[in-house]
């Protein structure tokens, strides 16, 4: 005991600070998405935070253990609705078998290119594959001496953005002949995406999809104006039930939708219904609020990448359930992080739509990217979409944020935006 009362009380003992950054780093997750050239989700690249700065200076088999930690701690089919996980690797957990304790079935163990392709290193990585696992090379740019593992690849992933065309066809021509899925990394932007399709790239990593090619003077189709005007009556705050009603009738689609959303577990109903004013009567205006609003976000993806509409869900929910912790609106940050990626869901720039939404001026100018209270939440999710862990801690940092309250509540999200894409 009197060692502990020697302590000054504002130091923090190096053993204490040290599981104390451990800990931190159990919860901080974030999931990059793999798509297929149909827009189809392949896996999820899991990118974990290694301590409290982002990175726990020289200790490569700390960040080791976490990432296995974290994979086993919260489960790789909760993270990514059981679609294959991509995970970095060091050396050590190669051959030294730390891998071992992963579902070989649905991980895909990642290869840095820095790491030294010698015998040891070859000798793991092939028993590895046969025990199942996949193997994919990362940041690859075809050093010497990388063959044997190339041999024994099923992916090769190429970083789009510190690569150039020539590079790249150069790239390929050495692998002309190999049976090896091609990824295209860091693609940002919908030029990008052409172009890796064009060079043969057939899965894409990267947020291109959140940023589409907007359509110069377009305007918003006749039919998802009549959703804004359904949004907008479904936040006054006395809706007239029968003009809404027939509003959603005469939509066969969300109609759909709708009812399917209210008969499903998500509502708690304990009987089903057969009309919208029926649904808006049984479960509540509260409820009904919401599920109408998913639907008609639904409706307005259409014929865009569903991982667009799984990023919408989970910034939708996040936003609702974190906005206890900063004393905003429930309703408006529900609706501020689902309206979120509306640019991406119409080809419509959201100077554009912000005029037509049905919401405060202050949630519009958030929208917009206005740094405001309001925008809060959704500052910090846009940070660890992109594993930026530097502007989540600024964001927690400035708020007076507690930050496992956010990781809970990000957890909870992608649970619920999961369930709701079984069902829209």
């Amino acid at each position: 005991m009197a060692a502990h009362a020697e302590t000054p009380v504002n130091e923090t003992p190096v053993s204490a600070q040290h599981d104390r950054d451990l800990a931190m780093s159990m919860r901080y997750v974030a999931r990059q998405p793999i798509l297929d050239l149909h827009g189809k989700v392949h896996g999820y690249e899991l990118l974990f935070r290694d301590g409290s700065r982002a990175a726990l200076p020289g200790d490569g088999d700390l960040a080791t253990h976490t990432m296995i930690d974290n994979t086993v701690l919260f489960g790789l089919g909760r993270l990514t609705g059981n679609l294959p996980v991509f995970l970095n690797c060091t050396e050590e957990a190669l051959t030294g078998r730390l891998v071992d304790v992963l579902p070989a079935g649905m991980t895909v163990l990642q290869i840095p290119e820095i790491l030294d392709p010698s015998p040891e290193l070859i000798g793991a990585c092939r028993h590895l594959k046969a025990c199942g696992f996949r193997l994919a090379l990362d940041n690859f740019t075809g050093k010497p001496g990388i063959e044997p593992l190339v041999e024994i690849a099923d992916y090769i992933k190429v970083d789009f953005a510190a690569s150039d065309e020539q590079n790249r066809r150069e790239l390929l021509r050495r692998l002309n002949g190999a049976t090896i899925a091609l990824v295209a990394e860091n693609v940002e932007a919908q030029e990008q995406y052409q172009q890796a399709r064009d060079e043969g790239f057939t899965l894409m990593q990267g947020y291109y999809f959140c940023r589409p090619s907007l359509m110069k003077n377009h305007k918003v189709p006749a039919n998802r104006l009549q959703h804004v005007e359904i949004l907008r009556m479904l936040q006054d705050e006395t809706m007239d039930l029968h003009k809404l009603a027939e509003m959603v009738k005469r939509d066969p689609s969300l109609t759909y939708r709708l009812l399917r959303l209210v008969n499903s577990p998500m509502s708690a109903m304990r009987q089903e219904v057969q009309s919208v004013q029926a649904a808006l009567i049984a479960v509540g205006e509260e409820t009904f609020r919401r599920l109408a609003t998913l639907a008609i976000t639904s409706e307005m993806n259409e014929g865009q990448p569903m991982e667009l509409l799984r990023m919408a869900f989970v910034r939708g929910r996040f936003c609702e359930l974190a906005s206890v912790f900063c004393d905003l609106h429930r309703t408006e940050q529900y609706l501020l992080g689902l309206l979120s990626l509306l640019p991406a869901m119409l080809r419509v720039s959201m100077y554009n739509l912000t005029p037509l939404l049905p919401l405060r001026n202050e949630i519009r100018r958030a929208l917009e990217g206005e740094i405001l209270p309001e925008r809060t939440l959704l500052c910090w999710l846009e940070a660890h979409e992109r594993a930026d862990w530097a502007t989540c801690d600024i964001v927690t940092g400035k708020q007076c944020l507690d930050a496992d309250d956010l990781l809970m509540c990000y957890e909870e999200a992608v649970q619920w935006a999961q369930a709701a894409l079984h069902l829209v």
